[in-house]
């Protein structure tokens, strides 16, 4: 027969399983939503700044990559909340409206569609990071400031962090830049994953100090 004392070990074995369910063990996840500036074209996809973004976290967090070549803010609006439910990231990074500015598309409708992202995944629970994107200089300032605009403004509004441009001292160097003049070679990408990394890695850390503060 069991002692008390055996007893009350199994007991609280059981309790810290319940009310401590291996969070050491548990790592943020993050989900990349993007075209194919994410989706590593034209170069070998480990070679992508989505691959060397999970390469750098070293395992502390995990990686989804459900960048599309060609997706715009719509396509991306239609997929995302499948994807929260599947995936119930910590994170979401979304790396749209390159495709839709080529396109010429209104900046209200870019605007209401990236604002159907955030709040779909801010209502999942998940910290956001917005990646901008500018567009070619023969499509006009005015559309151009009107389309960057997009951007500043969902960041304020919903208090999102911003990297205002993606590819910041890399779309003017044709040295970085693949024959199309529009995708980055492999060269450029981990130049790419740096631009991302700072704002990326507050969110992560402030992650786990939540995670810490609840244990």
């Amino acid at each position: 027969m069991a002692t008390a004392a055996g007893l009350a070990g199994v007991l609280a074995l059981l309790l810290a399983l319940v009310v401590h369910p291996a969070q050491a063990e548990e790592r943020p996840l993050v989900l990349v939503m993007g075209d194919s500036l994410s989706a590593a074209y034209g170069i070998e996809q480990q070679q992508g700044w989505v691959s060397l973004l999970e390469t750098r976290l070293d395992g502390k967090a995990r990686v989804i990559n459900a960048s599309i070549s060609g997706e715009t803010s719509s396509g991306g609006a239609s997929r995302l909340p499948d994807l929260l439910g599947q995936h119930e990231p910590d994170i979401v990074l979304i790396e749209l409206g390159g495709n839709d500015g080529l396109r010429g598309l209104p900046p209200r409708q870019f605007e209401a569609n990236m604002a159907d992202m955030i709040e779909a995944s801010q209502a999942a629970g998940a910290e956001l990071l917005l990646l901008g994107i500018d567009i070619p200089p023969n499509y006009g300032q005015a559309y151009r400031d009107a389309f960057t605009g997009v951007y500043h403004r969902l960041a304020d509004e919903f208090d999102v962090p911003l990297v205002p441009f993606l590819l910041e001292g890399i779309a003017l160097d044709d040295s970085l830049m693949q024959d199309d003049g529009i995708h980055p070679t492999a060269a450029a990408q981990p130049r790419i994953l740096d631009i991302v990394w700072p704002d990326l890695a507050s969110l992560l850390e402030e992650h786990c100090l939540t995670l810490a503060a609840h244990d």
